[in-house]
């Protein structure tokens, strides 16, 4: 979504976000089934209040952004859970639908405010004397914008769009339909997505594609073209197996894209690399296990530069989106967890950070200039995830291409 300035999309494979870029930096990556999470639990359908004035029920209605000359739907439910505590869902109608549960929620003296800390929004908005409508604002990040609420019934409220059904986990799909062709000039940033079943890249190079479907780095790929790293490419595909791939279908996709649209031919060798280690910190893991279901999609997005949602990854999973995204060399997983974790990391970036992004975002300044700024990476990374991250020396993969071609648009 682009407020004001310009809009980074980051990386995301099936993070379903409420995106507000705003003020020229956000970043939040966006999947249209769409960019940012895994399935929340679904709320019940609330209760009929106890009173008109009652906060109990469904609420609904429309955020403008002014500079797309765009609405959103915005529905929301609260009820009381088991425990007696408000509980509020937050769904983004247009943008999918995903069932977002609030961190928190508080309803004094006709006041309402709920906050949903995993995308960094927060909503406040007075009822009026009858009970029927919210006057209120949300904020997310440094943006804010009017949504008032009014109270609607079951049969009233907009319908919640079904999610998209998986790819059966034993499917190697190809692409049925796929169209690749030069990206626009000019445009910044780059994104990997799903929108619904369709597989999408906009500003993606020959080293973007193979990484996503090796699981590399750049500096894990040997001998290839010059062109290989500076031209760019959207694509937009459809797979011939129904249903939403995921991550490692998503992979083997593109493999079958690079042989086919690409040419291209490459075989393999280990050597010793430069890379960054990820190992477990003394005190272990602080990180949440993903409460997503078994069919819940990963998600990797980005509210700001250092400002990370990770839901539903693997350690694995985490080292090669962060190698994708973020660092100058190879990340290689060295934690031995297997579990998949819900975390959120905070920092300040260096200069050998979001390289990736070609230059569509300013400098950032140096932590030093604000003393509030998060910590570096690393200590970032041990205070909040309980990992360490360190430079050293690994034997890992690479390839080596044998032939590639420049593909023709279509």
């Amino acid at each position: 979504m682009r407020l004001k300035g310009r809009t980074l999309s980051g990386l995301a494979v099936g993070a379903v976000v409420f995106a507000m870029a705003v003020q020229g930096n956000a970043v939040w990556a966006q999947s249209a089934a769409p960019a940012a999470q895994s399935p929340a639990p679904a709320a019940t359908t609330p209760a009929a209040p106890a009173s008109p004035t009652g906060i109990v029920g469904i609420w609904q209605g429309t955020l403008h952004i002014e500079q797309m000359n765009k609405d959103l739907r915005i529905e929301i439910k609260i009820a009381k859970d088991d425990k007696g505590a408000w509980k509020t869902t937050f769904y983004s109608v247009d943008q999918g639908g995903q069932a977002l549960v609030a961190t928190k929620t508080t309803f004094e003296n006709g006041t309402l405010t709920f906050s949903l800390d995993l995308i960094g929004g927060k909503y406040e908005g007075k009822m009026s004397a009858d009970g029927k409508t919210i006057a209120g604002t949300w904020t997310q990040g440094p943006a804010s914008l009017a949504l008032n609420l009014e109270r609607t019934t079951p049969d009233a409220a907009w319908p919640i769009p079904e999610p998209v059904k998986p790819m059966a986990a034993d499917a190697n799909p190809g692409f049925d339909v796929v169209t690749v062709k030069p990206s626009q000039p000019g445009r910044p940033g780059k994104l990997f997505t799903l929108r619904g079943t369709h597989f999408v890249t906009i500003n993606t190079n020959l080293n973007d594609l193979i990484a996503l479907a090796y699981g590399l780095h750049a500096k894990q790929i040997i001998g290839a073209p010059d062109w290989a790293g500076t031209e760019l490419f959207d694509i937009d595909g459809v797979p011939d197996v129904p249903g939403q791939p995921n991550m490692k279908q998503m992979g083997i996709l593109v493999e079958k894209l690079l042989a086919d649209r690409f040419q291209l031919k490459f075989h393999r060798e280990t050597r010793e690399l430069s890379v960054y280690a990820i190992t477990l910190a003394s005190g272990g893991p602080k990180m949440t296990k993903t409460t997503a279901g078994p069919n819940g999609l990963p998600g990797f997005g980005f509210r700001g530069l250092g400002d990370l949602v990770v839901i539903n990854l693997s350690m694995k999973d985490f080292a090669t989106w962060m190698q994708s995204s973020v660092m100058d060399k190879p990340v290689v997983d060295q934690t031995g967890l297997t579990d998949k974790y819900d975390f959120t990391l905070k920092w300040t970036p260096d200069d050998s950070q979001f390289a990736q992004f070609r230059g569509a975002v300013p400098p950032q300044p140096p932590a030093g200039d604000n003393p509030n700024a998060p910590p570096s990476l690393y200590t970032a990374m041990q205070e909040q995830l309980g990992l360490k991250f360190s430079a050293t020396k690994a034997m890992d993969d690479v390839i080596v291409i044998d032939h590639v071609e420049k593909p023709s648009a279509n």
